[in-house]
């Protein structure tokens, strides 16, 4: 019986993470936070070390932006990661 096919280009998405690391990426978490920093390294959950990290959240006064010299980020609240991006555009 043949082996099933593999395409060797297919990524896994935690093989895709580790491939972020050193890089600047974006977050997406459930509340109304979005958080850009560098990716120092993550675990099996998921849950982020962060360095460099700007954190934008949505208020009813508008949005309030804070910096922070590193974030440990449970894995658990993301929603999407966006490798590379620079975070969110002002509407």
């Amino acid at each position: 019986m043949a082996a099933p096919f593999t395409n060797p280009s297919q990524l896994l998405p935690l093989e895709l993470v580790d491939k972020c690391i050193g890089s600047r990426i974006h977050i997406i978490m459930k509340n109304d936070k979005e958080i850009v920093g560098i990716l120092l390294g993550f675990d099996d959950y998921v849950n982020m070390v962060l360095e460099d990290v700007t954190e934008y959240e949505s208020t009813p006064e508008g949005r309030r932006v804070t910096k922070l010299d590193k974030l440990l980020l449970n894995g658990n609240n993301i929603t999407m990661l966006v490798p590379g991006g620079e975070g969110p555009e002002d509407k």
